[in-house]
């Protein structure tokens, strides 16, 4: 019967997942067929606008989950994948439609074996977590030091170190939602809501998988 439930669970979770995605990928592409909405939100301010706001809603979803309702974080959820979409449109500007597709359809099957993986394997992965943790923030300074810098073999690197780093947390992130869900298997309200933390976990897990591997691979518009 546990078995059955923690399915459910992950059913819900993958869902979650594949629906704040279907909006982000929708939302990018509309704003791709409206070249003057797509300067207004990426060369003005605005932009900085999206960017606290996606952070605020990652926070608030980390943060203070025990402290809203289920409803509450499916909205932020649904809203947050709506201004990762406006921000993520710059990729249709930048790759081709059929590369963006290759990576896309990629990283669905990477992403699927490696969560697979991480829901069945044995292993406890709890060690993982602080070297991936530091290796993410690397990462995001190794990104703000090349702004300056600007050197592309310097962000190739961090391509390749980002994909690595995104690979393991997929695993890693599986079975921490797996381990969630042996916490507070019997309470409904806070499973509803775990269901949504861990959506948005596996969702920025792929989200930024995507984009180190369409960084590497994918091809630029002339």
């Amino acid at each position: 019967m546990q078995k059955e439930t923690i399915n459910s669970f992950f059913q819900k979770v993958y869902l979650w997942m594949f629906f704040g995605l279907l909006i982000s990928a929708l939302t990018a592409y509309s704003v791709f067929w409206f070249p003057a909405l797509f300067a207004f939100i990426i060369l003005t301010p605005f932009f900085w606008v999206l960017v606290i706001g996606e952070l605020g809603i990652v926070i608030v979803l980390s943060m203070l989950l025990t402290k809203i309702s289920a409803t509450t974080a499916k909205v932020l959820f649904i809203l947050y994948s709506f201004l990762t979409g406006l921000t993520l449109s710059v990729i249709f500007f930048a790759y081709t439609l059929e590369s963006i597709f290759a990576v896309f359809f990629i990283v669905a099957i990477m992403f699927l074996l490696l969560s697979l993986y991480g829901y069945f394997t044995k292993r406890d992965l709890s060690s993982l977590g602080p070297i991936l943790f530091v290796g993410l923030i690397g990462i995001i300074i190794a990104a703000v030091v090349n702004i300056f810098l600007k050197s592309s073999q310097f962000s190739l690197i961090i391509s390749i170190i980002g994909v690595v780093i995104f690979t393991a947390l997929v695993i890693y992130d599986t079975q921490v939602i797996k381990k969630f869900f042996a916490l507070e298997g019997k309470n409904k309200e806070v499973l509803s809501k775990l269901a949504i933390f861990g959506a948005l976990k596996l969702y920025l897990d792929f989200i930024n998988l995507f984009l180190f591997i369409l960084r590497l691979f994918g091809k630029r518009r002339g």
